[in-house]
C-alpha cells in the first residue's frame, strides 16, 4: 500500500525510514541534518564507518535516538542539472534500491521525503512522477504487501501527491 501525507518524517511510526543523504554521509542541511540531529552522534560515527555512498544507492544504519523505527535508509539522490545527467534514473534507483534493501533487512513499512526536491533542485512534478512510478513498480513486481509512505514537509509536494496519487497505477 502506498499513501502520501503531509508532516514531518521523524512523526512517522515505520520499520526504516529513508533519509535524502548527501555522498558523505556526513549529515547535511535539510531532511538530512534533521535526521541526523534526532539520532543523535551514533548516526554520524555510523555513517563515518560506512563512508561513502554512490548516488542512487542505499546503505542502512540503525535510528539510534529516534524510537519510532528500526531503521533508517541513506540514499543519495542527484542534483540537478537539467536532466541531460541520468537524474531521472538516478533518482529511480534512489527510490528502488531504498525499498529492496528494505525489503532485504525485513522491513513491512517505510517512509520516504521528496529526495532530491529541495536544495538539489530536481523539478517537484518530476520527482513525484519517478517516486510513484518506482513505488508503484516496487509493489507490482517485488512486494505488494509493504507500507510505503511518501512524506511531503512542503504543502507543494503534497498539492502534486495528492494530483498524481490517483493517476499513478
Amino acid at each position: 500500500m502506498k499513501k502520501s501525507v503531509k508532516g514531518n518524517i521523524l512523526d512517522i511510526n515505520v520499520d526504516v525510514m529513508v533519509n535524502a543523504a548527501n555522498v558523505n554521509l556526513q549529515g547535511g542541511g535539510g531532511v538530512d541534518g534533521m535526521i541526523h540531529r534526532a539520532a543523535g552522534p551514533q548516526l554520524l560515527e555510523a555513517c563515518k564507518e560506512i563512508g561513502y555512498c554512490e548516488t542512487g544507492e542505499a546503505v542502512i544504519t540503525k535510528a539510534y535516538d529516534i524510537s519510532n523505527v528500526k531503521f533508517i535508509i541513506h540514499t543519495p539522490g542527484p542534483v540537478w542539472k537539467g536532466g541531460e545527467n541520468n537524474e531521472a534514473e538516478l533518482l529511480a534507483n534512489s527510490y528502488w534500491n531504498s525499498l529492496m534493501l528494505a525489503k532485504e533487512s525485513g522491513c513491512k513499512s517505510i517512509s520516504f521525503p521528496n529526495i532530491s526536491t529541495g536544495v538539489y533542485g530536481f523539478p517537484k512534478i518530476d520527482a513525484a512522477h519517478i517516486a510513484l512510478e518506482t513505488v508503484s513498480k516496487f509493489l507490482n513486481e517485488v512486494d505488494n504487501n509493504m507500507d510505503i509512505v511518501l512524506v511531503c514537509y512542503d504543502v507543494v509536494n503534497y498539492k502534486i501527491y495528492q494530483e498524481l496519487c490517483p493517476i499513478i497505477k
